[in-house]
């Protein structure tokens, strides 16, 4: 029996920053030989191997962002203004960690201009109807893209945990519809993101409102039926809501590229154990045995 098609989508940004910073915080590099910081990329290769192994997918593919500027920083001066540079031994990590993951045969993908969570949502609109998807972030922001035949995996603490959002857990944790999570992120604001949403109103009552009236638009038409708090808050920053919005939701028509057939699922072990051998990546190797196989019975 032919083993049905299931896309895995990797956040390899969220993945990378993850990894860096769940050792560099006790200053554990990871220097090898040749003077390579490679924490980063150690744990990027555990975490993706782990899912990789939890999923049991036919086909895998890491999305990256391209730069730090996007369309959105046309939209808005502001947006992710509040990131500090990256760390100087994160910084070689970025080129290792593309050529690592090439290395076990899964396609990279970035497009300048726009944001690794645009390339995710333009691969999962594309073939979700063909196939099953999960997606692998640490980015709530995600579950947006949550439906019928779209997972998302959200890491949690530890290698191989993840919160396990179907739509399902997510409207019944959330009461509301995947996709009005957009409009929520348009009230409430992204502090990480650096939006501010509608001043005043906060997680809480943007999800409270949103659950009633399901969307702006609707909430728009009902000024009158808000307490004189709130509507004087909208009304106040209609502008920035409006704003946010755009920046909240994912661009699901990002001008990709991508041939599902390069993405089918199958290692090659010894250039896979090559490259973890020549980079000196340690606790890897045993690890990479798990996909190895997986990949041969696909």
């Amino acid at each position: 029996m032919k083993k049905e098609n299931h896309l895995l989508i990797v956040d390899g940004m969220a993945l990378l920053f993850r990894s860096f910073y769940a050792t560099s915080v006790y200053g554990q590099f990871m220097i090898n030989s040749k003077g390579i910081p490679t924490n980063a990329v150690t744990g990027l290769l555990k975490h993706l191997i782990a899912a990789i192994d939890y999923v049991k997918p036919t086909h895998v593919v890491c999305c990256w962002d391209m730069g730090s500027k996007t369309y959105r920083n046309e939209l808005f001066d502001g947006y992710k203004a509040n990131r500090p540079e990256a760390p100087v031994e994160l910084v070689p990590q970025f080129d290792l960690a593309r050529e690592v993951v090439e290395a076990l045969d899964i396609p990279n993908l970035g497009i300048e201009g726009f944001e690794a969570d645009d390339c995710i949502g333009t691969l999962a609109k594309t073939y979700e109807a063909e196939m099953k998807i999960s997606i692998l972030t640490g980015d709530k922001d995600i579950l947006q893209l949550l439906n019928d035949n779209v997972d998302v995996l959200i890491f949690q603490k530890g290698i191989g945990n993840y919160k396990h959002y179907t739509k399902q857990t997510f409207m019944d944790e959330f009461e509301i519809e995947p996709y009005m999570l957009i409009d929520v992120k348009a009230l409430m604001g992204d502090s990480s993101d650096n939006y501010p949403g509608v001043k005043g109103i906060g997680e809480k009552t943007a999800y409270k409102l949103i659950s009633q009236y399901k969307s702006i638009d609707v909430l728009l038409e009902s000024l009158k039926d808000l307490t004189k708090g709130q509507k004087t808050k909208i009304e106040n920053d209609l502008e920035m809501l409006h704003l946010s919005r755009k920046l909240a939701e994912i661009n699901c028509q990002a001008p990709l590229q991508c041939l599902i057939d390069d993405t089918l699922f199958l290692v090659n072990e010894d250039r896979a154990f090559s490259m973890i051998k020549d980079l000196e990546l340690r606790g890897v190797h045993t690890l990479l045995k798990n996909i190895t196989v997986v990949g041969e019975a696909i």
